[in-house]
């Protein structure tokens, strides 16, 4: 598991870490805003993920005056357009590999003096960055 979707920190933590009230934090997991783990059937556990989200919920509603309804819908957004770039990324990575492959078999047939130690197609050079909220 990656680090940063390990539940580690109990709500008291979780809600000093976000300068929130523990109440606030069960009211989010309520709307369905933050998913915290749980250990048994009382105790939740947050993740740094966890608590990042709860950071841009809170910029969303004091900093820029979104109510709770309208930060639903962005973070539902936000979560599609990741979603939607890892699968366009796999994508292209899967298409990526299957032409450097189809440009080794012919090459193969060919006569052309051809570098072995580097790959004919060039590598992803773009970064994408999440808008930051």
């Amino acid at each position: 598991m990656r680090t940063e979707n390990r539940p580690v920190y109990m709500i008291g933590v979780a809600s000093e870490l976000c300068g929130v009230h523990p109440q606030t934090l069960r009211q989010y997991e309520r709307l369905g805003l933050v998913t915290p783990s749980r250990v048994g059937a009382k105790n939740r556990l947050y993740s740094e993920a966890d608590i990042a989200r709860v950071r841009k919920i809170q910029r969303l509603t004091q900093e820029l005056g979104v109510n709770l309804a309208g930060v639903e819908i962005i973070l539902r957004m936000l979560d599609d357009m990741d979603e939607t770039r890892n699968e366009m990324e796999r994508q292209f990575e899967e298409f990526r590999r299957e032409a450097e492959e189809r440009i080794q078999n012919l090459l193969a047939a060919s006569n052309l003096p051809i570098r072995k130690d580097e790959t004919l197609l060039p590598q992803r050079s773009f970064i994408w960055r999440k808008p930051e909220i």
